[in-house]
């Protein structure tokens, strides 16, 4: 960028930014005649993507920051005032516990409320899944949630919500996007005293924490057993310094069982500070909850991420080692405990629903038919999970009339186990876990033993992702030029195995090998994903990330049943490895 054209860019960016500290990290780089990071700072504006913002905290329009976040609140505005139709709108905004979270929700309420929307901010920081269903039970036409969910301390973002209480899906994500860019010029926000004493702007905190600890535990399955039998179940918790103490500890405590913190990751904290990525699909993230485990002899360990979407749990094996349990793994679990327990109770519907997305493992899918219950399959993203779940609802679409939706989730630990919610809920599915702990001990079971029954009994499965980043201008290019390759040369064997069939859901179309027909067949949005289903049965599925220059394969390899464990193992060890090193050599080719 040239040298004038890029300090035009600063010094009307100073001239907007209102928080003292993010101008004073330009004029300290400016002073310091640090050009090289202005320009990365300064190079373009942080974009609005179809989930909202996400981005390094910090000055300038590249990064996560008061002016970044009003400017993109304002776009977000006025394309909800748009289509109201004449309607009164409202919106209500959550953070999480990153740092500056409640600085940017208090700005977004202000620009929202300064634009006549009434907004509801929460007092204190709440979970994502607590901001959808306040969405629903508030009746407003968007929400904001102020979070980077799991992503590194020094990111923050936010996500923006329909009126149904899921993120935003066609075409209002492209229609706000469209809005966001048109904005040249920031309003200046009253400040919240004033909205307040007009009315634009409301607090919330119990009217909504209430009904939705409420709906929690009316969404159990077996009440009684937990209230009879919790408290014998030892449960160490982690929040990893985020969203989802209060309600988890609260709400499970209530239902007497005995929830032990970690202490170092109790307080929210923003700086993350025992932790380098909080995540709980990382083991390392769950380090200090698995030796707390160890310690009191646990016999569930779980673990939130920041905006207490995500879920992790570990588990003791028969020798009292604790055994991280997947994404997958857990999904399997929670579908086949909730359906079993439907239908022992008579509590399925006539025409009950599963969802999934397409890169989670096919065996959920046999554990949802098992049970009679339609599986069906949507894009990455817990959106289209939502947003399919709308379908269920409004009746516009014959082939979904009649529905009603029992439960779903992703492979990356997000679930979501009720409709008075539409995104993943760690909350609900870490009350589901425990009473499902409950009813296995009640039946002299583990959670361990169940999985390995479900195993034997659909034929064990095996998942493994294989990612590969591509850094530097050219990264996306690179992506662009592998997928190429894949359509143009797909890969006739993965892993030893023959390619049945070759998915692309870019073009909605699937290709049998062997007679070489191609049908239009696949219903979902276009997206750039191939999958390879091979003659084992096991999936290959190529997505290049949307956030970051990466590309992820994820594999799920899988025997037929009937086997034991130590049967399946080497199978499934033998195939994952083949395809691997397959997947490695398109990287090098």
């Amino acid at each position: 960028m040239e040298r004038t054209e890029l300090q035009k860019r600063i010094d009307a960016y100073l001239e907007n930014e209102e928080t003292p500290v993010f101008r004073d990290e330009v004029k300290n780089l400016l002073s310091a005649g640090n050009w090289e990071e202005l320009e990365d700072r300064f190079y373009r504006d942080l974009e609005f993507g179809t989930g909202g913002l996400r981005g390094v905290i910090g000055g300038g329009t590249n990064r996560m920051n008061t002016f970044v976040v009003r400017r993109a609140t304002q776009g977000l505005g006025a394309y909800v005032l748009e289509h109201a139709a004449g309607k009164e709108c409202s919106a209500v905004i959550a953070y999480d516990s990153r740092r500056y979270s409640d600085a940017f929700s208090l700005e977004a309420a202000r620009i929202l409320a300064t634009m006549g929307i009434k907004t509801y901010l929460f007092t204190s920081l709440r979970p994502t899944p607590v901001l959808s269903f306040a969405v629903r039970r508030l009746g407003a036409s968007t929400g904001i949630v102020v979070t980077a969910s799991h992503n590194p301390p020094q990111y923050n973002g936010y996500k923006a919500y329909w009126s149904g209480g899921g993120q935003v899906v066609p075409p209002h994500d492209t229609g706000i996007i469209d809005k966001v860019l048109t904005v040249s010029e920031v309003i200046k926000s009253l400040s919240a005293e004033e909205l307040m004493r007009k009315g634009l702007l409301v607090m919330i905190d119990r009217e909504i924490d209430e009904p939705y600890a409420q709906m929690v535990k009316d969404a159990m399955l077996r009440p009684q057993l937990l209230r009879e039998k919790g408290k014998d179940l030892k449960i160490v918790y982690t929040p990893l310094h985020g969203t989802g103490r209060v309600p988890v500890e609260t709400i499970l405590g209530s239902l007497g069982v005995t929830v032990t913190t970690v202490p170092e990751q109790r307080e929210p904290d923003g700086n993350f500070p025992t932790v380098s990525y909080p995540n709980p699909e990382e083991a390392s993230a769950m380090k200090l909850a698995l030796e707390l485990g160890k310690k009191t002899k646990a016999s569930l360990v779980l673990g939130t991420d920041p905006d207490a979407d995500r879920i992790g749990i570990a588990v003791p094996d028969a020798k009292g080692e604790y055994v991280l349990v997947t994404g997958n793994q857990l999904g399997v679990l929670l579908a086949d405990y909730i359906f079993m327990t439907r239908k022992e109770l008579g509590k399925m519907p006539a025409k009950p629903a599963f969802i999934k997305t397409i890169v989670t493992t096919e065996l959920q899918r046999k554990i949802a038919e098992s049970y009679g219950v339609t599986s069906f399959d949507v894009l990455t993203g817990f959106k289209w999970i939502a947003a399919l779940m709308e379908s269920f609802e409004s009746n516009s679409d014959p082939e979904y009339a009649g529905y009603a939706y029992i439960c779903g989730g992703e492979e990356s630990y997000g679930y979501l186990l009720t409709t008075e919610v539409r995104d993943k809920d760690a909350v609900s599915a870490a009350v589901m876990v425990a009473e499902m702990a409950v009813y296995l001990t009640a039946k002299g079971q583990t959670i361990l033993d169940y999985l390995y029954e479900l195993y034997r009994r659909h034929g064990w499965y095996r998942e493994t992702q294989i990612s590969k980043g591509f850094a530097g201008a050219s990264g996306a290019q690179l992506m662009a030029g592998l997928m190429t390759r894949l359509r143009e040369s797909p890969p006739k064997t993965l892993g030893g195995i023959a390619v049945k069939i070759i998915k692309d859901y870019k073009d909605g179309t699937s290709l049998d090998t062997a007679s070489g027909a191609k049908t239009k067949d696949l219903k979902l949005p276009s997206s750039n994903v191939l999958q390879f289903i091979l003659e084992s049965g096991t999936v290959v599925s190529a997505r290049p990330s949307g956030t970051e220059p990466k590309i992820k394969f994820y594999v799920s390899s899988c025997t037929q049943p009937g086997l034991t464990e130590n049967q399946a193992a080497p199978l499934l060890d033998k195939e994952i490895e083949a395809i691997k090193k397959d997947v490695e050599g398109f990287f090098v080719q």
